[in-house]
């Protein structure tokens, strides 16, 4: 009898072991790694290009979304403040360009020129670096600040705690995180829930 309830045990252990999903992605604290992506102007980006930075505010976004939408012009506006400050924007779209036409590399090059973006905005092109980072959603923002051993990310999450209204936003967590790390001080929220539609695989 103890025998058979030892294995149910084991087959209980076994089971729950088999159906748990492992989590995946960067957590904060971790060495995030480069890539080569093609962007909007044909050329491959990777984060080393961009020597003068600090860190990087990386986000992946796309243009069929409505919170991707919602957010443009914040994207827009952390790139202006926080480039000439050593953290520019790099944007990335994650999506299955098969699975959301509008996501498609040519349309994306009418949406860059369309709303005239300063940053680099581009493809996960067999979508390879989304699952590395973890990211879930559309927008899903991964700040890196680049040290000696490597690019470290220090905030993940949304950009802001009103997706709907930016005039009604109370906690702006990109802009906090990054200027904590100007200061040199310990980012104050380094991980909030990204709000937004989910990536098509």
């Amino acid at each position: 009898m103890k025998t058979i309830k030892i294995l149910g045990v084991f087959i209980i252990v076994g089971l729950l072991a088999a159906f748990t999903v492992k989590p995946t992605g960067y957590k904060v604290g971790d060495i995030a790694t480069d890539f080569s992506l093609k962007n909007v102007d044909n050329k491959k980006v990777s984060l080393k290009d961009i020597k003068d930075a600090k860190g990087y505010i990386v986000v992946f976004t796309c243009n069929h979304c409505p919170y991707a939408v919602a957010y443009e012009d914040r994207i827009i506006a952390l790139d202006k403040k926080y480039k000439k400050l050593g953290y520019p924007v790099v944007a990335i779209n994650p999506n299955n360009p098969e699975k959301q036409k509008d996501d498609s590399f040519p349309k994306m090059q009418e949406r860059a020129k369309e709303k005239k973006f300063a940053f680099p905005y581009l493809l996960d092109e067999g979508q390879k670096i989304y699952p590395q980072y973890g990211a879930t959603k559309t927008p899903h923002v991964y700040l890196l600040q680049k040290t000696a051993k490597g690019n470290v990310v220090k905030y993940i999450g949304a950009i802001d705690d009103n997706y709907e209204d930016a005039a009604a936003v109370k906690q702006k967590y990109v802009e906090n995180a990054v200027d904590a790390l100007l200061k040199g001080k310990e980012v104050p929220v380094k991980e909030t829930k990204a709000i937004g539609c989910s990536i098509k695989a």
